[in-house]
């Protein structure tokens, strides 16, 4: 049996072909069941033929998250009357951008703040109210980024999290920090609730095609799903309450990494080849700009 066999998992933001695709299609090769949300029909339906080629099922829901008769309200009841009871929410959608900090308007922020910290919170709180009715424990994991660290300064580095980051990493220094808290909330009942982030830049289709960072600043999707189904698998009664890095928590756990597909170890990306390549990253960001 798969690690998610018999299980339902909602992925946000899986119309791209990014990181909740990834998570997706990692998570239905472990036998899960997938909801997905996005505002893309057509994302979403090559997301489900994805889905269904692992091997599972799944059901999709256009949704604007940045909107309150967007379809976020009703959308965990949705997910739940298609598929059954989620046991596990992977907030990943995101509105984000890096611009000098006069030059966002007000609506801009509203909608990044939206997606970014209120609409994971609405699907936290539905989640939760169903998880506590069924006391069978879960996992709430929440798709953050490195762009919410306080940059160390003066003198700081010249990258784009640090000189334009206020707006984007600001709502992710929120996500994180309401994690934290969820996570006490609910560690008695089971439930585990930590953010993700990847460890310097994910090979996202439209980051590696912008050619603005060296190859060696990315990390394969593969990882970050592979990330993502630990947090999904873990015991919520050692982990939860924490931020990881993509990379640092497959160190942490220790074992093998597979592709997305769940049947091929991933080359180059095994536990003992990461702390060299995350050297690497680090030797490169300050030449990110």
């Amino acid at each position: 049996m798969g690690a998610l066999e018999g299980k339902v998992v909602l992925v946000t933001g899986t119309s791209k072909g990014g990181i909740g695709t990834a998570i997706a299609e990692r998570f239905a090769a472990e036998g899960a069941r997938i909801a997905m949300a996005a505002r893309d029909e057509d994302g979403l339906r090559a997301a489900l033929a994805r889905v269904e080629a692992a091997g599972s099922t799944g059901a999709i829901f256009r949704c604007d998250l940045a909107l309150d008769d967007g379809g976020r309200d009703t959308l965990v009841a949705r997910a739940e009357d298609a598929l059954g009871p989620i046991d596990v929410l992977v907030n990943n959608s995101a509105a984000g951008g890096y611009k000098p900090f006069t030059a966002w308007t007000l609506d801009e922020l509203r909608r990044m703040q939206e997606v970014n910290v209120w609409a994971p919170w609405i699907l936290a709180q539905h989640t939760v109210t169903s998880l506590r009715a069924r006391g069978e424990g879960g996992a709430i994991i929440n798709v953050s980024s490195a762009s919410a660290r306080i940059p160390e300064g003066p003198y700081f580095l010249d990258t784009a999290p640090s000189r334009t980051g206020a707006a984007y990493g600001g709502t992710k220094a929120m996500l994180n920090r309401m994690t934290i808290s969820l996570a006490h909330e609910v560690m008695a009942d089971g439930i585990a609730a930590n953010t993700l982030e990847p460890h310097a830049a994910a090979a996202t289709p439209p980051l590696v095609a912008s050619n603005w960072l060296d190859d060696d600043y990315f990390e394969p999707l593969d990882t970050l799903a592979e990330a993502a189904l630990a947090l999904a698998t873990a015991d919520a009664r050692v982990c939860t309450g924490r931020i990881f890095s993509s990379l640092e928590l497959l160190v942490e756990r220790g074992a093998p990494v597979h592709d997305v597909g769940g049947t091929n170890l991933l080359d180059g990306w095994q536990p003992a080849d990461l702390p060299r390549r995350m050297a690497k990253m680090r030797a490169l960001q300050a030449r990110v700009s």
